[in-house]
């Protein structure tokens, strides 16, 4: 399911106008956005938590050229699922 399709699935749920859930799901994605820059933690009970990781400078090695280069420090966004959406994605047989 790609961004517009969420969209228009939200939309037809909710019967909201296609615009009107646009701005929604945009908004909901620029909170989190806003708040993992901040360095916060997004968690959203029974779904998943959104959080940064930081990631060390360590060297590399150009695939191209062999030769050794250094990759700096960052920071990336992470998803934890949680126990409500993983239940959803692996019921359990009885």
């Amino acid at each position: 399911m790609k961004k517009g399709e969420l969209i228009a699935e939200f939309a037809k749920r909710t019967e909201m106008s296609g615009t009107a859930a646009n701005s929604a799901v945009n908004t909901i994605l620029e909170i989190i956005t806003e708040r993992l820059k901040k360095g916060d933690t997004v968690g959203i009970t029974g779904f998943g938590t959104f959080s940064i990781t930081k990631r060390a400078a360590r060297k590399g090695r150009n695939p191209a050229t062999g030769e050794v280069i250094k990759i700096g420090a960052s920071k990336t966004p992470r998803f934890s699922a949680g126990a409500t959406l993983k239940a959803a994605v692996n019921p359990r047989k009885k």
